[in-house]
């Protein structure tokens, strides 16, 4: 497969996020990186976490669980974010495989993380999964609909949500999708924001992203 060089690329998108914090006024640190591994085998991942990156999201729990156990104990202070939805009867795998799980969406969900947390004692941190487009097709709870959800993570299901993800209609401007996340972020007391990917992460960076999911950017197109 012909595909760019992930380190060379990983450097470019770290100066693009640099340089878009700066134009925002805000301080580069502000920003993680979450490096898009879904597809990519563990010898393709190496090379990017030789370079020093360490945050990284994977869509499903079955590909997570064939690739980073190896690569965790190969390197020191991996964060793993779960980017893709959840079935509520992989719950358990993935409290015991992600550090971070961004697409809490559902009631089943929810109740089921709050289980599997208190069973077994580890706390990934968690995002609420805001549909800001309203699209049928795509997970992710109604804006309206997004304080009471949060208020009964809360207080009916025990978890503390630290933020919001979205993922904005591919064919309309990310930014006003963006601006959304935020305001309801913001009513909600809520600090982390991950929203922002390969094609628009400057503009979420501008709209005050704590964390931008780049991918295609960093490892090229699989196939």
């Amino acid at each position: 497969m012909d595909h760019p060089n992930a380190v060379d690329q990983l450097k470019l998108v770290r100066a693009a996020i640099d340089r878009a914090a700066e134009e925002a006024g805000r301080r580069p640190s502000e920003v993680t990186l979450v490096a898009v591994s879904k597809t990519f085998d563990a010898e393709e991942i190496r090379p990017v976490l030789q370079a020093g990156q360490r945050v990284f999201g994977e869509n499903r729990v079955q590909e997570a669980r064939a690739k980073w156990p190896g690569l965790r104990e190969e390197f020191a202070g991996i964060e793993l974010h779960l980017i893709g939805p959840l079935q509520s009867n992989k719950a358990r795998e993935a409290v015991q495989l992600f550090d971070v799980i961004e697409t809490v969406d559902r009631a089943s969900l929810a109740a089921e993380l709050g289980k599997e947390i208190a069973r077994q004692g580890r706390a990934p941190r968690l995002l609420v999964q805001i549909n800001t487009g309203e699209e049928p097709q795509k997970a992710g709870v109604a804006p309206g609909e997004a304080d009471v959800f949060l208020a009964a993570c809360r207080e009916q299901w025990g978890l503390a949500v630290e933020g919001l993800m979205c993922i904005p209609p591919a064919d309309e401007p990310p930014s006003p999708h963006f601006a959304l996340l935020r305001v309801i972020a913001e009513r909600n007391g809520l600090q982390t924001l991950s929203m922002g990917m390969s094609a628009d992460f400057e503009a979420a960076i501008q709209v005050g992203a704590t964390h931008v999911r780049v991918g295609s950017a960093i490892f090229g197109h699989r196939g």
